[in-house]
C-alpha cells in the first residue's frame, strides 16, 4: 500500500477515502458508474484509471475486484489494485510513435509507406499497412491493397520487372539487408509513373517475415534524365556535325582549285574544236563531272555553314510561290504539290537561293518516298515560340519565327532513321541514287541564318519537316532586275595574281582567248612590282584572295597608287567566312568563287568593269 498508493494500511482502514480522493477528477465519475453497475449486478468489476499520488506523482492503476453479499444483506469487495503505469507509458509512446509515422506517411509528397508479411519464397503474403498516397501514385484506394482486392505488383508492373522484384526479395531475405530498386508501373488511367522502392525486411519472434518500405514518385526525374540524355544526343550530333563542316570547309580550297583547273582546261579545249567533233562529247563528260563536284563541294560548304551566301529582305509566300511551276516538274504528274500560304506572314532575311536548295532538297525527299501516287504540302505560317518550347528541341532560342513546313504522304521513317537524317553522306537509297547530303544541305543552310529544323515522321504515316526561320522586322521591297552584262571579250589589260601555277596557266589563256591582255605573277610581291614598271594602263586586278605574304585585298591597296582607276575581282577556293576576314565583303560585284567556268569568268569581269 505504502509503495502503490504512499499511505500506510492503517490510514486506509481508518479513512478508506483516502483513496478514492486519488483518483484523477477525469475518471471518478466513470468509476463511479461502473461500481454502481457491478454493484447491482453483483458482477465483477475491471478497470484501468489515473491516479494523483500525495507527492505529486500521476501514475496509472488497473483495479480488478469482485462483489459478494454477505448473509445480512451488505456488500464486500475483494479486489487486487496493479501499478500499470510503466505499460501505459509504453503504450502511451507506442501511439504516438505509430500517429507520427501515420500522419508522416500520410503526408508524404509524391510517396508512400508500407509494411506486408513475406513467404519464405519471397511471395507477399498480404499487406498490413498502406499509406493514403497510395491513391496518388497507384489510383486504387488503401482498401483495395489492404483487402487484396488490387495487387500491384502484379497488375501494373511488366513481367520483367515483377520476376526482378521477386528475386531481389529473395536475395534480401537471405541476407536479411534492405533492397532498393527503379520501377516503371502502367496505371489503368493508362498513364506511366517510375517510382523508387526501397524496402528492409525484419524477422518477428515467430518467425514471420515483415516488410517495411518507403516508395517516392520519381516520374519527373527520370523524364528531365530523358530529356538532358535527349539533350546531350542533340549535342553530340552537333559537334559532330560541325567536324565535319570544319573537315569540309578545309578541304574546298585546294578541292576547288584543282576543279578550277579541270573545269577551265576543259572549257578551252571545247573551245578549240568544232561541236561535231567526237572529243567534244567527251570534253563535255569531263566537264559534267566536274561540275557535279563542284555542286558537291558546295553542297558540303552549305552543310558547314561556309558557303558564300547574299542574303536579301524576302517575303517567303512571293519566294516560294515562284518555285512552284519548277517543283511540280521537278517531282512528276503522279504527285499533287499543294501549296497552303499563311496569312501576314512575316519576312526573313537570306539568300533567296538558299530557299530555291532547302525546297528543292525536301521535295526530291519527298517524292522518293512516295511509290506511285501520292501528295507533298508546303506551307508557311508565323511562330511565336517561348521557353517552352525547349523542351521539343534543344538547339534554338526563343522569339519570333517564319515556318516552312514541307510534308508527305509516303513511306515515312522509322526513329533511328530520324536520328541519322542530316547526317552528310548518310541515305536510305540505294547505290547511285543519293549522295546522303541534301537534308545534311538543308540543316547547313537553316542554321547558317540562325534557324532550326525540326522532322516528325513514323513508317508508314508520312513526314513533316518544320523549318523556323527569325522573322524579319525590316521592310520588303522588290529586288531591282539586274542589268544585262555582255559576256564577249574585251580590249582592257588585266593583272592576274595566282600562285598556283596550273590554274594562273589556264585563267591566264581563258582571258587571252577573250582577248584581255594579261600580266601574270605568282606572288604579291611579284604583282606590286609588275605594277610599278607596267608602263601601259591596267584596268583591272584579278587576285587570289589568301596568299603567302599578303592578302588579295592589301594587294590591291598596293596596287593602287600606280593604277587608280583599276578595278578589282577576287577569287578563292576558301569558305565565305574566311574570305570575309581577309576584308572581301561584297561578294555580289567583287568576288567569285572557285572553281568558275570560263563564261562565269567573262562575265565577272565585264562586271566589275563596267562598275
Amino acid at each position: 500500500m505504502e509503495t502503490l498508493h504512499e499511505v500506510t494500511r492503517e490510514e486506509v482502514l481508518a479513512d478508506p477515502e483516502r483513496l478514492w480522493g486519488q483518483v484523477h477528477e477525469g475518471d471518478r465519475d466513470f468509476l463511479e458508474r461502473r461500481r454502481r453497475e457491478a454493484a447491482r449486478t453483483v458482477s465483477p468489476l475491471n478497470l484501468e484509471v489515473r491516479v494523483r499520488l500525495p507527492s505529486g506523482r500521476a501514475g496509472w492503476r488497473s483495479l480488478a475486484a469482485a462483489p459478494r453479499r454477505l448473509p445480512d444483506g451488505r456488500l464486500v469487495w475483494d479486489g487486487i489494485v496493479t501499478d500499470i503505469s510503466d505499460r501505459k507509458r509504453s503504450e502511451e509512446a507506442s501511439r504516438e510513435s505509430q500517429e507520427r509515422l501515420r500522419s508522416l506517411s500520410d503526408n508524404l509528397p509524391g510517396g508512400l509507406v508500407f509494411q506486408f508479411e513475406s513467404k519464405a519464397d519471397g511471395s507477399k503474403v498480404r499487406v498490413v499497412h498502406v499509406s493514403a498516397g497510395v491513391e496518388a501514385l497507384h489510383e486504387v484506394t488503401a482498401e483495395d491493397v489492404l483487402t487484396g482486392r488490387v495487387d500491384i505488383l502484379s497488375s501494373q508492373v511488366s513481367e520483367e520487372d515483377r520476376l526482378r522484384w521477386t528475386q531481389g526479395h529473395l536475395a534480401a531475405m537471405e541476407s536479411m539487408t534492405p533492397l532498393s530498386f527503379e520501377v516503371l508501373f502502367r496505371l489503368p488511367s493508362g498513364k506511366t509513373r517510375w517510382a523508387y522502392v526501397t524496402s528492409a525486411p525484419r524477422r518477428l519472434p515467430d518467425g514471420r517475415v515483415l516488410w517495411d518500405g518507403l516508395e517516392l514518385d520519381i516520374t519527373d526525374r527520370k523524364r528531365a534524365e530523358e530529356e538532358q540524355s535527349r539533350l546531350r544526343e542533340q549535342l553530340n550530333q552537333a559537334q559532330k556535325m560541325e567536324s565535319i563542316g570544319r573537315l569540309a570547309g578545309g578541304i574546298a580550297h585546294d578541292f576547288n582549285n584543282m576543279l578550277a583547273v579541270i573545269i577551265g582546261q576543259a572549257d578551252l579545249a571545247l573551245d578549240l574544236i568544232p561541236e561535231s567533233d567526237p572529243m567534244a562529247a567527251e570534253l563535255q563528260r569531263i566537264q559534267a563531272a566536274a561540275d557535279r563536284s563542284a555542286e558537291l563541294t558546295r553542297q558540303l560548304l552549305a552543310f558547314a555553314r561556309k558557303q558564300t551566301i547574299l542574303p536579301k529582305i524576302l517575303d517567303l509566300n512571293r519566294t516560294v510561290a515562284g518555285m512552284l511551276q519548277m517543283l511540280r516538274r521537278l517531282i512528276g504528274e503522279n504527285i499533287e504539290l499543294i501549296w497552303a500560304p499563311g496569312s501576314d506572314t512575316g519576312l526573313v532575311r537570306m539568300d533567296p537561293s538558299q530557299i530555291d536548295q532547302i525546297l528543292v532538297n525536301l521535295c526530291l525527299n519527298a517524292r522518293d518516298a512516295i511509290s506511285e501516287q501520292g501528295r507533298i504540302l508546303i506551307e508557311t505560317a508565323n511562330a511565336d515560340l517561348g521557353d517552352d518550347y525547349r523542351v521539343t528541341y534543344a538547339g534554338y532560342r526563343p522569339g519570333k519565327y517564319v515556318m516552312l513546313a514541307v510534308s508527305d504522304d509516303g513511306s515515312g521513317m522509322d526513329a533511328e532513321t530520324v536520328a541519322h537524317a542530316f547526317e552528310p553522306f548518310f541515305t536510305t537509297k540505294g547505290p547511285g541514287k543519293g549522295t546522303g547530303l541534301g537534308l545534311a544541305t538543308v540543316y547547313g543552310i537553316v542554321s547558317q541564318n540562325e534557324g532550326f529544323v525540326n522532322v516528325y515522321s513514323e513508317p508508314g504515316h508520312g513526314t513533316i519537316f518544320k523549318i523556323y526561320l527569325p522573322r524579319c522586322t525590316e521592310g520588303w521591297a522588290p529586288t531591282p532586275e539586274a542589268p544585262v552584262v555582255p559576256t564577249e571579250g574585251g580590249h582592257e589589260t588585266i593583272l592576274l595574281v595566282e600562285d598556283e601555277l596550273m590554274l594562273r596557266e589556264i585563267i591566264g589563256e581563258m582571258l587571252q582567248r577573250h582577248g584581255y591582255t594579261v600580266v601574270s605573277a605568282a606572288t604579291p610581291e611579284d604583282a606590286v612590282r609588275l605594277a610599278r614598271e607596267y608602263e601601259g594602263e591596267i584596268h583591272l586586278v584579278l587576285t587570289d584572295v589568301v596568299m603567302p605574304q599578303m592578302s588579295g585585298c592589301e594587294l590591291v591597296n598596293e596596287v593602287q597608287p600606280f593604277h587608280p582607276r583599276a578595278r578589282r575581282l577576287f577569287m578563292s577556293g576558301y569558305t565565305a567566312s574566311l574570305v570575309a576576314r581577309h576584308g572581301v565583303m561584297d561578294f555580289d560585284l567583287h568576288y567569285i568563287q572557285k572553281p568558275f567556268s570560263m563564261h562565269d569568268l567573262a562575265y565577272k569581269i565585264r562586271q566589275a568593269l563596267a562598275e
